[in-house]
């Protein structure tokens, strides 16, 4: 029906646009390295940080902070927003954290006592600290 239409001079949504030859002389494997070397060089490891209230938890609940843990959550964050998720809950046996994955920034901090008979709300996946 779009063919009939066409030939009585009805326009299609589609047009047909032309495309001309790039300026560089490269193959396209080259051009495809070249643009995947500048966004590798682009990109940065993502750090995490901690809102206000994360600190303040985590102080006041023991929770220890060190490189480690930071490399960890920053893997579960590049996880999780690899899959599409908005919030998440990172927990290992002894601590929790709620993070915000856009953002990158943890919400809050939780111990293993608050864990228990605890639910939680508002996360949309959770990863497991390794």
């Amino acid at each position: 029906m779009i063919e009939r239409l066409n030939q009585s001079g009805f326009v299609s949504g589609r047009q047909k646009t032309q495309h001309s030859p790039s300026a560089s002389t490269g193959t396209f494997g080259d051009l495809l390295r070249q643009r995947l070397e500048s966004v590798g060089a682009e990109q940065k490891p993502a750090t995490i940080e901690f809102s206000k209230h994360a600190q303040m938890r985590a102080e006041e609940r023991g929770i220890q902070m060190n490189d480690e843990l930071l490399n960890r959550l920053s893997t579960s964050v590049e996880l999780a927003n690899a899959k599409g998720a908005k919030n998440i809950l990172v927990f290992d046996t002894g601590r929790a954290f709620i993070v915000n994955v856009p953002q990158n920034r943890v919400v809050t901090a939780i111990s293993q006592q608050e864990m228990q008979d605890n639910v939680f709300t508002n996360i949309d996946g959770a990863v497991l600290l390794k």
